[in-house]
């Protein structure tokens, strides 16, 4: 039997309940105990991290895996601002989440409270929207507002603030509980009119290119994506990199771009990922469309390109593209070289990396990584995780996996270790490959204590080059070698600290140690660490010509 509503935390769990929460990615704190305590007796498990900003993580990764909406708690205060970073991540990666922050009692404001603090101000800019709860009565309410507003248009983050007092007043009896539909998206409908002169636009066109943001790289956004370009005869192209059109895991993409002329931005922002669409990295006669849920966006694009912004319509990307292939009565075979060449393009590597040399005890990221395929193909739903500078760039290069989690737009780096853990959650049995580098297992390296505790393996590869990699290439590329400063680190075994923590760990040093090393591992059970040392190389750029 459920537990009887009593309190405003209960309600608050009741509503969770509803919206078939199964995990809560947290860590405790004095605000948030009334939710635990309500939590207890439920079928609902709380995975309980080491650091506020590692919950978020977990809730970002477990959102962009399996669809559902990530729900990460924490206290308020400065657990609360410790969080807040982590948000960035996720909205950049256009997951959807719900933040819920303790918060200092309403009747102590303005007093003195402890941990006082303007959360929802602070979390505002990260956000789809935050408020603060103001009455136990609102609490169920709240949570379903906050669930349907992350869904909804382009998916993202939302925070509500909790005040403790809110959470443990009694729930006024007869007061709402949300409705199921509550907690639904709320669709933004395409105007089909210009959606069919879009579609028109781009049949006319001799090479089109559809371009789509983060929100569409999941495994099932990548199907639909197949589905809208084997419908409509035109190449779509999923972006979800800083790195933009030079993204490495889209081979010669910017080559392809350039010689475009009419793009369709399929929720896809025009911001630095794509130059702003300027030449030369665009066509000066190429035109675009945008279908958009936000204003704000279309906005911006007409500033960028004033007037080659052609025709533009707000819609939700789903809506969007089931519109498209409906007014796609029969599939088109159009544009089948153009197809080809844009293919061709993004799945090109130079045959070069294959003659690539490891200097004395350190490892090309080319022979690190590219042995770990075969473990990534064993599974129909494994999982990629890659976390960091130069390195994250070689592993999105050479692996790919049915499901893969970067850092993002965002390019901020740190979350690898949540997010494998949140992976290993989330698709029980497959393997899970995290790669990342030394510097960023620094972020969050107590989270191997978190895997432990709930037994999530996974098999993390960290490239030693004893170095933040990405900054000391920029100043040799900027300011030259001699110029180089506050870069360097010290080549520490790592695979030391997995252990400690109740982990596998095993240092590399040779590239033919790299897979048996690796399936040791992964034949411990165990969240495990290969240390591997490597050549701190710059990032991959890559070119045909």
């Amino acid at each position: 039997m459920p537990s009887p509503i009593t309190r405003g935390a209960d309600a608050l769990v009741a509503s969770m309940l509803n919206a078939e929460v199964s995990n809560v990615f947290t860590l405790s704190g004095n605000h948030i105990m009334p939710i635990f305590d309500a939590i207890f007796d439920q079928k609902m498990r709380l995975i309980h991290t080491r650091h506020e900003a590692a919950a978020v993580h977990m809730a970002d990764a477990w959102a962009r895996l399996t669809g559902e909406v990530g729900i990460a708690m924490v206290t308020g205060g400065p657990g609360h601002a410790n969080a807040v970073s982590a948000l960035y991540t996720a909205a950049m990666a256009e997951s959807p989440l719900v933040l819920l922050s303790g918060h200092a009692p309403i009747n102590q404001l303005g007093m003195g409270a402890f941990q006082e603090m303007a959360q929802a101000d602070i979390a505002a800019p990260l956000t789809k929207a935050s408020w603060m709860c103001k009455s136990t009565a609102d609490l169920p309410g709240d949570f379903a507002k906050a669930v349907s507003l992350a869904r909804s248009g382009r998916p993202g983050p939302v925070h509500i603030s909790l005040p403790s007092d809110v959470l443990d007043d009694v729930f006024p009896e007869g007061s709402r509980m949300p409705a199921l539909s509550d907690f639904d998206a709320v669709p933004i409908k395409p105007d089909m009119t210009a959606m069919k002169n879009m579609l028109e636009k781009l049949k006319q066109a001799k090479r089109p290119l559809i371009l789509t943001g983060p929100m569409m790289q999941s495994k099932q956004g990548r199907k639909t994506l197949a589905l809208l370009e084997s419908s409509l005869g035109i190449p779509v192209i999923g972006m979800e990199s800083p790195r933009g059109i030079g993204d490495p895991s889209l081979g010669a993409l910017s080559e392809v771009m350039a010689q475009s002329d009419c793009v369709l931005l399929l929720g896809k922002k025009l911001d630095f990922t794509l130059k702003f669409g300027k030449a030369p990295n665009f066509d000066r006669d190429c035109i675009f469309l945008q279908i958009d849920p936000e204003n704000t966006e279309i906005e911006r694009t007409k500033r960028a390109v004033a007037n080659k912004l052609n025709l533009s319509t707000l819609a939700d990307v789903p809506s969007a593209i089931n519109a498209l292939i409906e007014l796609q009565s029969t599939p088109q075979t159009m544009n089948s070289d153009w197809m080809t060449e844009v293919h061709n393009a993004i799945h090109y590597r130079p045959a070069a990396w294959d003659q690539t040399i490891s200097s004395d005890r350190k490892i090309h990221p080319v022979h690190a990584f590219k042995p770990l395929q075969s473990i990534l193909d064993s599974h129909p739903d494994s999982v990629l995780v890659s976390d960091g500078g130069e390195i994250g760039q070689w592993a999105q290069a050479c692996l790919h996996a049915p499901n893969r989690v970067i850092n993002g737009v965002a390019g901020s780096i740190g979350a690898g270790l949540p997010f494998a853990s949140a992976a290993s959650l989330a698709k029980p049995g497959a393997p899970v490959v995290a790669i990342m580098g030394d510097g960023t297992f620094g972020f969050h390296s107590a989270e191997i204590d978190t895997a432990v505790r709930y037994q999530l393996p996974f098999l993390l590869i960290v490239g030693n080059d004893a170095c933040w990699n990405a900054e000391h290439q920029i100043q040799i590329r900027e300011y030259g070698k001699d110029r180089v400063i506050g870069c360097e680190l010290l080549p520490s075994s790592y695979e030391k600290v997995a252990s400690a923590f109740g982990g596998f760990g095993e240092l590399v040093i040779h590239h033919d140690q790299v897979l048996p090393a690796a399936h040791r591992a992964i034949d411990s059970k165990l969240p495990a660490c290969l240390n591997i040392m490597i050549d701190g190389v710059p990032a991959p750029t890559i070119r045909r010509n």
